[in-house]
Formats: structure tokens, sequence, C-alpha cells
């Protein structure tokens, strides 16, 4: 999960860089070129069995929501500071509450409700225009960082869907595929021939990307999420640390309060999910140990 957190802001970093000539959409098509090349070995293996799946229409839906969420948040990390940027995409965890509620039909407690409106709270605290003389507003970007989030949400409820029946092997070649078929005409209205070094540059960011992803993946297969969320939020650390010496950023107090915010929030949110989910499984284990009558 480090090494997640540290190939992304890796990736945010040459985002940054490159966004002043290679915009957001171009930019996303190299980074899902570059997730299919990775898989393409993996995929011609077994080409039957890494496209079967009976929900295309599923894994359309959420491979174009990613792709559109993917230019959004890029557009996001080349406007915005990396440290107020990474902050608002952590707003993820907060979309999924309501999502959670009327697709997946999940029940919401007091805590996940409470938290969410909270979280909400701090990204308020973030936007404040002139709050404290240390708001930025809300702009395109910022617009574009909160709409990224809902997106990106809106895939992870889909995943959640489809891992009832399908692999993840099968979830990452769809999205590879349909995330390079989805990024093509959005990068053809933006296209620009890059140099040899800012080609390598634009292949090592879709590299780091695909690499953050697959740790990201790992991590949270290896170890409780509870305890990995934690972790994962040292990217808000190394993203401000990088805006600082790299591009003379300096957050202000008031992102700063509202990053705090959220991610409280975010945590005590994974948290109770991990919980509930733990004593429902501990439920079923008794009702299963329980002699039949």
């Amino acid at each position: 999960m480090l090494a997640s957190a540290i190939g992304f802001t890796a990736m945010t970093s040459l985002i940054k860089v490159l966004g002043s000539d290679y915009p957001a959409a171009l930019q996303t098509f190299y980074r899902s070129a570059a997730g299919l090349a990775i898989l393409l070995p993996m995929i011609l293996r077994d080409v039957r069995g890494a496209f079967r799946t009976t929900r295309l229409g599923i894994l359309l839906f959420r491979s174009g929501a990613g792709t559109v969420a993917m230019i959004l948040s890029f557009y996001a990390f080349q406007k915005l500071p990396l440290a107020e940027a990474n902050a608002l995409s952590f707003t993820r965890t907060l979309w999924l509450v309501p999502l959670a509620f009327f697709i997946l039909r999940e029940s919401l407690g007091g805590w996940r409700i409470g938290a969410a409106l909270v979280g909400f709270a701090g990204v308020c605290v973030m936007l404040a225009p002139g709050f404290g003389q240390g708001g930025h507003g809300f702009g395109m970007a910022q617009f574009a960082a909160l709409a990224s989030a809902a997106l990106f949400a809106m895939t992870i409820t889909g995943m959640k869907v489809m891992t009832r029946d399908h692999s993840p092997f099968v979830l990452l070649v769809y999205a590879a595929v349909l995330g390079v078929v989805f990024s093509i005409p959005p990068a053809l209205f933006v296209w620009a021939w890059p140099t040899w070094p800012d080609f390598l540059l634009l292949c090592l960011m879709g590299i780091l990307g695909t690499i953050t992803q697959g740790c990201y993946i790992k991590g949270m297969q290896i170890g409780d999420a509870a305890a990995m969320a934690p972790i994962d939020y040292t990217r808000l650390v190394f993203t401000a640390f990088v805006g600082f010496v790299v591009f003379a950023e300096v957050p202000t107090w008031t992102t700063l309060l509202g990053a705090l915010i959220v991610v409280v929030s975010t945590l005590v949110i994974t948290w109770r999910e991990q919980r509930a989910g733990r004593l429902e499984r501990e439920m079923r284990e008794r009702e299963l140990d329980q002699p039949a009558n």
C-alpha cells in the first residue's frame, strides 16, 4: 500500500509536468494504453477466459464512467495544487455512502451518514472562497475533482456487483481494453504528437498508474481495509511534499483543515463498514455452527 502511495505521487507529478503540452484526455489515452500493454501477454494466454462475461452492459457503463472520471481527475491534478486535488479525490469514499444505499440496497447506520455529512463539510471548508483568506473557491478544476471522485465511486459500486461472478482479472482486462476504446475519441480532439522524451514520460506515467493500481489491489487483498486505509492516506503527505519542493505549492490552512476532516470521516466510514462486515460474518458462522433441530 505504501508503494501504491509513492507510485501515485510520482504519476500525478508527471501529469502536472506534462499538463502544459498534453491535455487530460490525451494523457488518459496513454494511461489506458500502458495498462493494456502490460496485461496483453496474460490476455493472449487465455483470450476466451479473459473476456468471459454475462454482464457486458454493466462493464461498458463502468468503463465509460471510469474513463470520464480519469479525464476529469487528470484535469484537476493539472490545474490544482497537488495536495488539494489529492484531498478532493478522497471524497470517493463519501460518495460511496449514498450509492451503497440506492444501488446496493445496503442499510446505512447513523455513523456512516454522520461521517459522510462531516466529510462533505470538510470539502466546503477546502472550497470556501476567502474563508480565513485561505480558500481558493469553487471553479472548474474543483468541480472536475469532485465529479471524478463521484464517478470513481460509481465504478467501485459496479465492481462490488461484478465481483460476485467475475474474477478480478476479467474486470481488469475489460477496464483496460474499454478504457483504450473510450479514451480514443476525446484524445483525437486534442491530439498532439509528443517528442521522444515526452513520449517516454507519458509511457512512464501510464506504467506508474498501472503499477499503482496493482499495488493498491494487492494491499487490500492481503491486509484489512481498515488497517490499509491510513497507509493510503500517506499520499496526502507525499503529494504535499512534492508540490512544495517541485512546484512551489504551499497548501493553505483551509486545504489542510478540510483535508483532515475528509480523511477522518472516511476513516470512520471504512472502520464502521469493516466492523459491520465482521459482525455479519460472525453471525453467519454461528448460524452454521448451530445443530439442526
